[in-house]
């Protein structure tokens, strides 16, 4: 059982409160968890990444284990605590301006 963590916009759109619980067969992925995610909440396709070429949106950013993913291989293993369910996956909605 994998827990994520969505920013608020997303939980509204998805019609969810709290962590999103996935399970998730093979290997465990930024990619699967996104795979996942729509499959499960179909209203979040191309919210978190681009539906013609699978890329991170820009002001979207992935954390777990207090490490910042967002530009690691969307095909690279999730750590352990992820995958264990001990810690969850963030997607985080990144601020900008001044």
């Amino acid at each position: 059982m994998i827990r994520v963590v969505l920013p608020a916009h997303l939980k509204t759109l998805a019609r969810v409160q709290g962590e999103v619980t996935l399970e998730i067969s093979g290997e465990l992925t930024q990619a699967s968890v996104i795979d996942a995610l729509e499959m499960k909440y179909p209203m979040l396709l191309g919210t978190i990444r681009d539906p013609a070429t699978n890329r991170r949106r820009p002001f979207i950013r992935f954390y777990a284990c207090e490490d910042d993913l967002s530009h690691e291989s969307p095909d690279a293993e999730l750590p352990e605590a992820v995958r264990t369910g001990a810690e969850p996956f963030f997607v985080i909605g990144a601020m900008a301006g001044g």
